[in-house]
């Protein structure tokens, strides 16, 4: 039986692993001219900050939606440094009451940024408690229960919300019209993976040369926080068996030996692909049942598997199921193509 790690094992998952967050925070940029990519948000955030810096307010709400990995959390805390504020993070997990989004709301200074991961996660009493704190800048607690229970709104110094989320689609309409400014962060490409690597590679005192930081930007699936858990891995190879630099070739040598292919694939995504091409013709089939004959939770499929195979050009949605790419079927070394269906693709 195939042991299928977790999300959080897998070398090429953007998640957060638990012990991962310290090192994550020394490598982030610290203000926008150390960002790399996302040319156009940086663009306009730059100029928000500017005119909220000249008018003496707080930076406008704003909402950040795109894969996980992209640099949501490191945007939210580069807009407090540029503003010269603190940044208090927390996610809508962990905002199940509306005493717990009382609490972060009653300690922020003027000016600060509050950053909620996962806000389309949020339950409907603190979305609703968020409601007159991003239009008004008041809390509205409810005191008392029954007949005799009262409101008594508590005024609050003037900040900045910033929302992250994965899944923009499930985010309330109400919620969504109170962010001044709405980004979508996309995919990054191999040229700016390896700027971000080498930069890295900097801070966490690896020689690394051009062409290894080239190597490994092509297989970090578009996403930096692949691409530095990856840098830490190629590291560790490059140290024990003494081959620093880390060139292209020694990049690629570890990089094969942890099984992340040339197209950023792991074990599971080839399982996947493979189950598609291989068990089904090429599809389509449903990912129900690519999650039960893989041993996965449908989640992991969703939100980490099937995105980058999408985004890879390997695999499409059609309205009968996932169908295989021709790519695929290159990538796979199967010969012959994916059958004429003529399916739909579903949009994005």
């Amino acid at each position: 039986m195939t042991i299928v790690p977790s999300v959080g094992d897998r070398l090429v998952s953007p998640a957060v692993a638990p012990d991962e967050t310290p090192g994550e925070v020394s490598v982030r940029p610290r203000d926008l001219a150390d960002y790399t990519g996302q040319q156009e948000i940086k663009q306009q955030l730059s100029v928000a900050i500017a005119a909220a810096k000249l008018r003496g307010e707080a930076l406008d709400h704003l909402l950040l939606h795109g894969p996980a990995g992209l640099g949501k959390t490191t945007l939210a805390q580069i807009a407090a440094n540029e503003m010269g504020t603190r940044c208090h993070i927390t996610s809508a997990p962990g905002l199940e009451r509306p005493r717990d989004i009382a609490g972060w709301l009653t300690k922020l200074q003027p000016g600060d940024v509050l950053f909620i991961d996962e806000i389309h996660r949020l339950t409907s009493l603190s979305e609703e408690l968020l409601y007159p704190a991003m239009e008004d800048f008041s809390l509205d607690l409810t005191i008392g229960k029954g007949p005799t229970a009262r409101i008594r709104r508590v005024p609050l110094p003037r900040f900045t919300l910033v929302g992250a989320t994965t899944r923009a689609g499930s985010l309330s309409g109400p919620l969504r019209d109170r962010f001044g400014m709405v980004f979508r962060l996309r995919f990054y490409d191999a040229t700016e993976l390896a700027g971000i690597l080498s930069r890295s590679a900097g801070i966490l005192a690896i020689d690394l040369a051009p062409d290894g930081a080239a190597a490994i930007g092509r297989r970090s699936r578009g996403t930096p926080r692949v691409a530095i858990r990856l840098l830490k891995r190629v590291r560790d190879y490059a140290q024990v068996e003494k081959s620093e630099p880390v060139t292209a070739e020694v990049a690629n040598h570890a990089l094969d030996r942890l099984e992340v292919d040339a197209r950023g694939l792991d074990a599971l995504d080839r399982e996947i692909l493979s189950l598609v091409v291989r068990h089904h013709g090429g599809g389509p089939v449903g990912i129900e049942a690519l999650a039960a004959e893989s041993g996965s939770d449908l989640a992991t499929i969703e939100d980490v598997v099937e995105p980058y195979l999408l985004q890879a050009g390997l695999l499409r949605r059609t309205p009968r199921g996932r169908v295989a790419t021709a790519a695929a079927y290159a990538h796979l070394g199967v010969a012959g193509g994916p059958p004429d269906l003529g399916l739909g693709i579903l949009p994005e």
